[in-house]
């Protein structure tokens, strides 16, 4: 992973420079809509204290002061499809956003929800040169983690230290300044298709941008949609978005696993046009104004005006119950769920001390929906929605715009990542698999 450990660094770097500058732009690529969010920091230097091997340290040194939405075009289940049609889009979003912060943006950093993620857990040891560990200690622990065959056509997005080990006492979030003679460290990484990626970064450079940062939609919609204590103790956040599902699972207060379904609120539209017999939009509009996933005995009186505009008088004005409409949705969202809980079974979510799962996204907004996640999760299932910010618009205070928040927070205090140090040169090359993968519940 050479040449991505050169350009996360490059990138890294651009997010310093434009963030001491004091504007930087959010942009989320996802499949329903494109938010761009224009952030300005403060006189003081936010990235003095940006050392420490842990959690964001909070949203503090930071204004909204520009925020953009338009309808996604040209992106399918979180990835781009059509080119043209996504950069006028993004140049949409973000020309709005500059317009209401009335200033000029330069560097963006960006979040995905596609890229089908896959998580590894890595760990490696070493002998400590010195009494006491430095920064080339932890260089060097995170070289010696052993990089898996991850397949041709991929990259490692994300490649977090989760948790240090000196000398028998583990659970250490930063080990630098200890005293001790063995450091072990567990790794998690996330890798995505390199094209997807590509793509993005080539659709960001046509719009006359430069990109500053990229991230993975499930990881930053659980910054936002998690309190503290559910990122400690262990959660799960999914995020219902409309072209797919992103799954995150958290512990320690970082993500020990990604995933995602190819399955949203998209589906469930289609599934209103295809049952109703009604374009898309006027399926949306029934969607939102009328949609449930719990069925009552009111919803077989109360009566749907379908409203279309074919043209033919008598199906134009047809209506439907509400019962019936729910019949509809219920089965494709049951659907997404069932697919979540399975990448939740997989993930040995059941062995972490707290299982709450965290509900959000646009999706997630479905009346009875917490009630109907319950029984097929079975967990203690609650409904997020993204923590405020200052500056930020009452229009994107909702659960859609989880990883629009989160990627504020990830751009202002970022987690650090092995890209972070300078490693070793000999150990920038991709290992060999020499043995099974750990999972990491064998390491909490």
């Amino acid at each position: 992973m050479g040449d991505l450990y050169q350009s996360q660094r490059a990138m890294r770097a651009m997010r310093k420079a434009a963030m001491q500058r004091g504007v930087v732009a959010i942009l989320d690529v996802g499949s329903s809509k494109i938010a761009c969010l224009v952030l300005r920091f403060d006189g003081v230097d936010q990235t003095g204290d940006m050392d420490g091997i842990g959690p964001l340290a909070g949203q503090s040194g930071f204004r909204v002061i520009g925020a953009a939405s338009t309808r996604s075009r040209g992106v399918r289940f979180g990835e781009i499809s059509a080119m043209q049609e996504t950069e006028r889009a993004i140049r949409t979003a973000v020309q709005a956003a500059q317009k209401m912060a009335q200033i000029r943006v330069d560097h963006v950093i960006a979040c995905f929800s596609g890229a089908s993620p896959r998580s590894y857990g890595l760990d490696g040891r070493v002998e400590v040169m010195a009494q006491e560990v430095t920064e080339h200690d932890v260089a060097h622990v995170l070289s010696r983690c052993e990089t898996p065959d991850i397949g041709a056509g991929r990259e490692v997005l994300h490649a977090h230290p989760v948790n240090f080990a000196l000398d028998h006492r583990s659970g250490l979030g930063d080990p630098r300044g200890q005293v001790g003679q063995n450091l072990s460290c567990d790794m998690h990484m996330l890798t995505v298709d390199a094209s997807v990626v590509a793509n993005l970064a080539h659709c960001v450079k046509r719009c006359d941008l430069e990109l500053a940062g990229i991230a993975n939609s499930a990881y930053v919609s659980g910054l936002a949609a998690l309190v503290e204590d559910e990122q400690e103790l262990g959660a799960a956040c999914i995020d219902l978005g409309g072209g797919s599902t992103s799954i995150s699972i958290f512990m320690k207060k970082h993500m020990i696993y990604a995933d995602a379904v190819r399955m949203g609120g998209d589906h469930v539209t289609s599934d209103i046009s295809m049952g109703l017999q009604v374009p898309a939009a006027t399926a949306e509009r029934i969607k939102t104004f009328y949609g449930g996933v719990q069925a009552t005995g009111m919803d077989d009186r109360e009566m749907i005006e379908i409203n279309g505009e074919t043209g033919d008088w008598e199906h134009d004005r047809r209506q439907v119950s509400r019962a019936e409409l729910i019949g509809i949705i219920r089965p494709r969202v049951e659907e997404i769920l069932e697919e979540a809980r399975k990448r939740l079974d997989a993930a040995g979510f059941e062995h972490l001390p707290s299982q709450k799962i965290v509900l959000t996204g646009g999706a997630s907004q479905m009346p009875g929906l917490d009630g109907l996640a319950s029984r097929i999760l079975g967990q203690q299932v609650r409904l997020g929605r993204p923590i405020r910010v200052h500056g930020l618009p009452q229009a994107t205070t909702g659960p859609g715009f989880s990883s629009s928040v989160g990627m504020c927070l990830f751009a202002t205090r970022p987690q650090d990542e092995c890209w972070d140090f300078d490693l070793p040169v000999e150990h920038h090359g991709v290992k060999s698999f020499r043995r099974a993968v750990r999972w990491f519940k064998a390491n909490w």
